[in-house]
């Protein structure tokens, strides 16, 4: 008992300060296994060259290698070639690289096609290239998973047990948190309550939940709304939803989340915020510059607006807007939706407003990973609709942070904007942002940002 009462403090007591988390140590292994990648694929169209001289493999002077290896690398990322399944199962990894290899030569195929390349390459020297670069990447792949295996052998996720009142006598783990000794809860009506536990969570790759059958149905709710794996030990069977079964030492779990995205598909979703964002921040510097003056010559106060807003995993931050409204009339807590001819919002304030420049300074929050460009809307802690708290109204509401929330939104780009008058409005909006978590698609998000040029200026900004 005294070891399952150990509180999750034992984590930073097992860590040297130079240790590296399991999820650095990942990242490292998937540069290692890329860069392993590439120098194989590139081995196996040297061999090839060997076989009858390097212009066999060199068309009119271009070495195919450059051609390949950087559609193999593009290609194995959107394969999932580079992910903790592929790191842990052999067969995985082997089945992902060669597959991308295998796209990469119908690629490139396809391409001399089009653009009527195909008799400067010799059929027989690219299938070589191919096929001796498919051997290469078999053995290295097969050297690496032993290799990484060996060398980290208690494995490569961050876990936690939480223990809400049920320790089961043989469990046996790392890091264990007790609950109440901790003083948490999965009080779904305690957004300061979340985001306690979110705060506790944050770093672990995957949480196992040991509690009784009456708070089961909270912490699968909760757990849904996290960016994290989540399990709940199983005792007997029950409806929460379960994506299936996994295993943590002897005792059955429930799988309730996964996290909506994977490792490949988070690395892609920041790259389109970043490219988008810095872009355009340095060209909207100007207008940063001529708002802030005219804010501040309208109205003493500040230029931003900052405000408290539940983001990913229900862990709270500070979102910033451009100052639209009087500063000792400002709603810090959000429970007064804003409506038509508001007599808070100033005159440079309603300008902003109905044209959405207002929303700009969260830009910065995008910059700094609080905020992605496209996400649910964050809301205000005090955020109400018919007289209720947005949680109170569905329970569901916590799993929509389970992705970063954005600037702009499918429910923003369907018009659902402006004031909460009823449940109606906060259940649309909720429908919406859980489409658009279980539906994820890179496409689909550059498609609400073009939309979104669209809606900018809506009868419902106000």
């Amino acid at each position: 008992m005294s070891d399952a009462r150990t509180a999750i403090r034992a984590r930073q007591a097992t860590r040297t300060p130079h240790t590296l988390s399991k999820y650095a140590i990942r990242m490292l292994l998937y540069v290692e296994l890329l860069v392993l990648d590439c120098l194989s694929i590139s081995a196996g169209f040297i061999l090839a060259g060997k076989i009858r001289g390097e212009e066999w493999v060199s068309p009119a002077g271009f070495d195919l290698t450059l051609l390949v290896v950087p559609a193999y690398a593009l290609l194995a990322i959107n394969r999932n070639a580079y992910s903790l399944e592929a790191l842990q199962s052999l067969m995985e990894s082997l089945r992902r690289s060669l597959t991308a290899l295998f796209m990469t030569m119908l690629v490139i195929l396809m391409f001399g096609f089009f653009f009527q390349a195909g008799t400067l390459i010799s059929r027989l020297a690219f299938a070589a290239g191919i096929c001796s670069s498919g051997l290469f990447l078999a053995a290295t792949r097969t050297a690496f998973h032993y290799y990484a295996r060996g060398r980290y052998p208690h494995g490569l996720v961050d876990e936690l047990v939480i223990l809400d009142g049920v320790y089961p006598p043989d469990l046996r783990a790392p890091y264990l948190l007790d609950a109440s000794r901790e003083d948490i809860r999965p009080d779904l009506q305690n957004p300061e309550m979340l985001n306690r536990i979110a705060t506790y969570l944050q770093g672990f790759d995957r949480v196992v939940i040991s509690c009784a059958r009456e708070h089961q149905h909270a912490w699968a709710l909760l757990l849904k709304g996290l960016n994290i794996r989540g399990e709940i030990l199983l005792n007997e069977s029950n409806k929460l939803g379960a994506l299936g079964l996994g295993r943590y030492g002897t005792t059955e779990t429930l799988i309730i989340s996964r996290g909506p995205l994977s490792m490949a598909n988070r690395a892609k979703k920041r790259l389109l915020d970043l490219a988008v964002t810095i872009p355009v921040l340095i060209i909207c510097s100007p207008l940063f510059l001529i708002f802030a003056i005219l804010i501040k010559l309208e109205s003493p106060g500040p230029v931003f607006f900052s405000q408290v807003r539940v983001g990913r995993s229900n862990r709270q931050f500070n979102i910033l807007k451009f100052r639209s409204m009087r500063t000792e009339l400002c709603d810090e807590d959000g429970q007064r939706s804003t409506a038509r001819d508001d007599d808070r919002i100033t005159r440079i304030g309603a300008f902003i407003r109905r044209t959405s420049i207002d929303e700009l300074p969260q830009l910065i929050n995008v910059l700094r990973g609080d905020m992605s460009l496209v996400g649910p809307r964050p809301h205000a802690l005090g955020s109400q609709a018919g007289g209720r708290l947005f949680w109170e109204i569905d329970e569901q509401y916590w799993i929509r942070h389970a992705l970063k929330p954005g600037i702009t939104g499918l429910a923003q780009i369907r018009g659902y904007r402006g004031a909460t008058q009823e449940p109606e409005d906060l259940e649309k909006r909720l429908s919406a942002d859980l489409e658009y978590i279980s539906n994820w698609r890179l496409w689909r998000d550059i498609s609400i940002l073009f939309a979104t040029v669209r809606v900018m200026i809506h009868r419902n900004a106000y």
